[in-house]
C-alpha cells in the first residue's frame, strides 16, 4: 500500500487530500498540531476536522508535529518513508503575519525548507507538492488596467482575459510579510526541484474553499462570509467598494490536481490553481449568492481602508494546468461550492 504524508492535514486542503487519497487506497499520514487555533484563536480550531479524519479513514495515522521542529521533521519522513508528500501547513493570513512576523516566517519559509531537506535526505524521487499562494505576485496584479462594473472589477487588458499566468512577475511589488514568507517557500521548492532534480510543484492558490474550511475573518473569504450570513453577523468589507474579485476553487478540485501531478510528476513546476474566470465573484456578488440561498439579507459595514497588498481583481489562468494534465478540470461550480459550504455551516452551528 502506498503511503502519503500530508502536512496541515486538519486544514481545508490537507483534509481534502487525505480523504481523496484514502479513497484511492493509500495509507495516510497526517501532520498537524492545530496551529491555526494559535494563529486565530478558538474560532480557528481544527481538532473537529482531525477527529473526522480519524473516525472516517481506516488507514489514517495522525502525527502531532510542528513543522518548525527540524529534527522531528527529518525523523518523521525517514520513519514513515512516504511515496509522496503534500505540504499544505502554513500561517495563511497576510493580515495576521504583521502581528506575528517570526511565527509567520518560521512556519512558512523555514518549515517548508525543513520538509524539503528532509525529503532530499530520504529520497529525491518522491513527489513533493507545495500549496503556495497567489500572494507571491504581491500587488503587481493591481497595475493591470481595470474596468469598474456595477458590482465588480475586471481586467481591461485583453492580455489577461484568461487570468494571471505563471509567468507574471513576483518581485518589485508589495507582498505583505505573509507573501514574502511564501515567496521564500515557493522559490525553495522550485530550487530543490531544479538543483537536486526532485519532482516538485508549487500550486499558487487563488481562493481555495470548500465545506471543511474553518473560516475566520482574516482567512477563508467565502467560508467566513457564509458563516456571517447564517449567524446574521455583520461582515466587514475592507476597501475597493466590495468590488474586489476572486476566483474560487473547491478543495476537491485541488485534490484532484494533486492526484494528477503525483501520478505523472514533473521537475520544479509552478501552477496557478484557482477556479478560473468562470468561478469568480466579488464580495458584493457573494452577498447576493448567499442571500438568495439562505433567504437572509447580508449584514455588513464598509471600511474604506484597503488591506495592504490586497488584490483588486485576481483570477487564475488555468491553461498551463490543463495543457500538462488534460484529464483535470474544474468540476465544482461556484453555485455548488456555495451550497456545500452553507450546508456544512448549518450542520456545524446546530
Amino acid at each position: 500500500m502506498k503511503k502519503l504524508l500530508v502536512t496541515g492535514s486538519s486544514g481545508l486542503i490537507g483534509s481534502e487530500v487525505c480523504k481523496h487519497f484514502a479513497q484511492l487506497g493509500w495509507e495516510i499520514h497526517g501532520v498537524d498540531n492545530n496551529q491555526r487555533a494559535v494563529f486565530f484563536g478558538p474560532h480557528g480550531d481544527t481538532r473537529w476536522n482531525q477527529s473526522r479524519l480519524e473516525s472516517t479513514i481506516a488507514n489514517y495515522k495522525h502525527h502531532e508535529l510542528d513543522i518548525r521542529d527540524r529534527a522531528g521533521v527529518i525523523a518523521l519522513i525517514a520513519s514513515v518513508a512516504p511515496d509522496a508528500i503534500v505540504h499544505t501547513a502554513a500561517q495563511p493570513s497576510h493580515d495576521r503575519a504583521a502581528a506575528i512576523p517570526f511565527e509567520d516566517f518560521d512556519t512558512n519559509a523555514v518549515g517548508t525548507f525543513n520538509l524539503l531537506e528532509a525529503t532530499r535526505r530520504y529520497n529525491t524521487s518522491v513527489p513533493f507538492v507545495h500549496m503556495s499562494t497567489n500572494k507571491v505576485y504581491g500587488d503587481a496584479p493591481n497595475e493591470i488596467a481595470m474596468t469598474e462594473l456595477e458590482k465588480r472589477y475586471d481586467y481591461a487588458d485583453s492580455q489577461y482575459a484568461n487570468g494571471i499566468p505563471e509567468s507574471f512577475r513576483i518581485d518589485q511589488t508589495k507582498h505583505s510579510l505573509f507573501g514574502a514568507s511564501k515567496v521564500s517557500a515557493d522559490i525553495s521548492v522550485q530550487e530543490y526541484g531544479r538543483y537536486f532534480n526532485m519532482p516538485t510543484a508549487c500550486l499558487r492558490g487563488g481562493c481555495l474553499t470548500g465545506p471543511n474550511h474553518t473560516g475566520v475573518e482574516l482567512h477563508g473569504f467565502l467560508s467566513y462570509l457564509i458563516k456571517c450570513n447564517l449567524e446574521e453577523k455583520e461582515y466587514t468589507i475592507f476597501g475597493y467598494k466590495g468590488k474586489q474579485v476572486r476566483d474560487n476553487i473547491h478543495s476537491y478540485d485541488v485534490a484532484r490536481f494533486v492526484e494528477e501531478f503525483i501520478a505523472a510528476p514533473r521537475i520544479a513546476e509552478v501552477y496557478n490553481i484557482g477556479g478560473g474566470k468562470e468561478n469568480t465573484c466579488s464580495v458584493l456578488e457573494a452577498f447576493d449568492i448567499i442571500s438568495d440561498l439562505s433567504g437572509k439579507p447580508m449584514k455588513y459595514r464598509y471600511d474604506t481602508t484597503n488591506r495592504i497588498g490586497d488584490h483588486i481583481c485576481y483570477y487564475s489562468d488555468l491553461r498551463k494546468m490543463k495543457e500538462h494534465y488534460p484529464n483535470w478540470g474544474i468540476t465544482k461550480s461556484l453555485q455548488e461550492t456555495f451550497e456545500e459550504i452553507y450546508e456544512s455551516w448549518v450542520n456545524r452551528i446546530k
